[in-house]
């Protein structure tokens, strides 16, 4: 229903809804936090009104002096959070505060586990930290003004956090916001001063500008008069050296700049000076946010120049295949009056993006190295990732091919990926080529026919089962001056690894079977490229080999997956001469029955490589004829 005043109801969204009752029944496992959040958005609203005062002096309105106000009342059990930043106008308000976390709540609701501990660390990733307010108010409302507009265009919108809010116009002198919380019974320490100011030292000491509490810390309550003081250090953390931030001043910045509510497994901070000067702060996440694998997502390091803020995701420092990096650069080369198409054509920027690259990637290479355990983790939400860098970025591929982790059939991995470090280093000392192998999944690889020889003659292979696997190799030909050999690709080359008797064994064997291999290559027609004598079965009577060009079975599943046309290829097929199947298959006389059995052979070999039968119904049809003959 709209009044004079213009106020209108509105339901939340269903999703909302249940996102809202989480929050309430404490989902956060520490409620203070509700306080960070408040505090980081206030400070984020400032940022953006010194960006827009670049090019508007006037929207400070005489009012440059950008803070954040924290008041409370015991009596009234209310508690208040005022900045004087850039403000929000009604659609707006509308849009920010009437619909959670728009891009994520239903990934987020999928995510919930049931367990409040686990589900807390969820909350930062789907950009819901507002909406914490409600773990310890029964009612929120805000007041706003947007920087630049008259007093009589502010805005009151409220909510008890249930089916609907409330909007309407109203007065407010000021730009900016002040959220008034309405304390739960349970959450009433929140109105203490002493409680306040140990929450702000805690949370908010590296934001900056001043978070002030009144100066008086006996007060419980304020009028007009009162004084107000700073609680925090008000200086941006990035700009203090490294000797004087403790590790809880770098986690608690973190969480400011990226809204996660757990601690990032390390950081990098670092001040450059000489031609280009400016510093850097890195962080690596514990936690892939839900919108990892949407390459078009928004991302980018915060960028400030001169401590000034300019842009939240600033893309252009840091390639694709490090997006999940977090943290803020800050330089004195760039224009103040910078846009994303000048950054792009900025040679600063080229200089600036080549070296926070490097250390990025210096950065993981430590964490690798220093502690194994955390690497691991990092890995796990992120190698697949990092995948796409040798692809990407021809300059560093060496550096990323040595953070790659794979599993290995070496037999002291324990479950444990290997790097290619220390496959080389476990190499015997003839070999001279890295041997993987990649499948759909790792048990598949681990059963491939395609390891046999391997097994025999004690070398490792690296088993690769990513969808991104094919793609990252076909860019990955060589690592520390040894090359990567497919297994299942061309003809297997051993080199050195083979001894002279096995060589000439094989070509004794080669050319006994080649009426076999007529026979064979006649039967199977056009479902092969070719039939050859297999050097890389031991127990296996047969196997699917690809030809060396051949695109892979995953590439392939990939690129119909997207509709895209797929480039036709046939198998090479391998029989093992040793085999005793092999040897009864030469004395069939009968070529029906050669055919029939030559081509159950062949579906056996697909099956093993984990492809899908071209003629699943012959299959069956054949198999059943044997089975019968044998019963006879």
């Amino acid at each position: 229903m709209t009044t004079q005043t213009n106020k209108e109801t509105r339901g939340f969204e269903t999703e909302a809804k249940q996102l809202l009752q989480l929050m309430i029944h404490s989902l956060y496992s520490n409620k203070e936090v509700f306080l960070r959040e408040l505090i980081s958005n206030a400070s984020d609203a400032a940022d953006k009104l010194r960006f827009q005062a670049l090019s508007k002096p006037d929207i400070y309105e005489n009012d440059t002096e950008l803070k954040v106000i924290i008041d409370f009342d015991k009596d009234a059990g209310t508690l208040s959070i005022t900045d004087n930043g850039i403000g929000m106008d009604r659609d707006d308000v509308i849009s920010n505060l009437g619909t959670i976390a728009r891009s994520g709540t239903a990934q987020f609701l999928q995510s919930l586990s049931g367990d409040q501990k686990k589900d807390s660390q969820l909350i930062g990733q789907f950009g819901v930290g507002f909406y914490s307010a409600f773990i310890v108010a029964s009612e929120v409302e805000v007041i706003t003004r947007k920087a630049g507009t008259p007093a009589s265009d502010a805005v009151r919108w409220v909510s008890a956090g249930e089916a609907d809010y409330s909007i309407e116009n109203a007065e407010r002198a000021s730009r900016g916001t002040t959220v008034i919380l309405k304390l739960r019974d349970d959450a009433k320490e929140f109105a203490d001063p002493f409680r306040l100011r140990q929450i702000v030292k805690k949370y908010a000491d590296h934001i900056s500008i001043p978070v002030l509490l009144p100066k008086q810390a006996t007060d419980e309550k304020q009028d007009a008069e009162t004084e107000y003081e700073a609680v925090n250090d008000a200086k941006a953390l990035w700009t203090r050296p490294r000797t004087d931030v403790s590790e809880e001043e770098y986690t608690e910045f973190y969480k400011h700049i990226s809204h996660d509510f757990e601690s990032p497994l390390t950081w990098s901070h670092n001040k450059v000076e000489g031609k280009l000067e400016y510093t850097s702060l890195l962080y690596l996440p514990a936690r892939a946010p839900f919108d990892l694998w949407n390459r078009d997502g928004v991302r980018g390091l915060k960028l400030y120049v001169q401590r000034v803020f300019i842009m939240d995701q600033a893309e252009q420092f840091l390639p694709l295949y490090l997006r999940f990096i977090k943290g803020v650069v800050d330089s004195n080369d760039i224009s103040l009056n910078v846009s994303r198409e000048i950054l792009q054509k900025d040679p600063a920027v080229d200089s600036m993006r080549s070296a926070l690259t490097k250390r990025a990637l210096d950065m993981l290479a430590k964490l690798k190295k220093d502690d194994s355990e955390k690497y691991a983790a990092f890995w796990k939400e992120f190698g697949q990732v990092l995948k796409e860098g040798p692809g990407e970025d021809f300059g560093n591929r060496e550096s990323i091919a040595k953070l790659l982790m794979f599993a290995s059939t070496h037999e002291g991995s324990k479950g444990q990926d290997q790097g290619l470090e220390d496959y080389v280093a476990r190499m015997k000392p003839e070999q001279d080529k890295i041997y993987y192998l990649i499948a759909d999944s790792e048990k598949a690889a681990r059963s491939s026919p395609h390891l046999e020889i391997f097994r025999k003659k004690g070398i490792e292979v690296l088993l690769l089962s990513d969808r991104i696997d094919e793609w990252l190799m076909s860019h990955l030909h060589e690592f520390d001056g040894k090359s990567l050999q497919d297994i299942t690709r061309g003809d297997l080359d051993l080199g050195k690894l083979d001894n002279e008797e096995e060589k000439k064994a094989q070509e004794k064997q080669e050319e006994t079977l080649k009426p076999l291999l007529e026979r064979v290559k006649t039967a199977l027609d056009d479902r092969i490229k070719e039939v050859r004598v297999s050097h890389r079965l031991t127990d296996s009577p047969a196997c699917l080999a690809l030809a060396e060009d051949d695109m892979g079975a995953q590439m392939r599943k990939i690129m119909q997956a997207s509709g895209q046309a797929v480039p036709e290829s046939k198998p090479i097929f391998e029989l093992n001469p040793d085999h005793p199947l092999i040897a009864k298959l030469d004395a069939e006389q009968d070529e029906e029955r050669f055919g029939d059995l030559i081509s159950l052979l062949f579906d056996q070999a697909s099956l093993a490589d984990g492809n899908e039968l071209e003629d699943p119904a012959r299959f069956s049809r054949q198999l059943n004829k044997l089975l019968l003959e044998l019963c006879d």
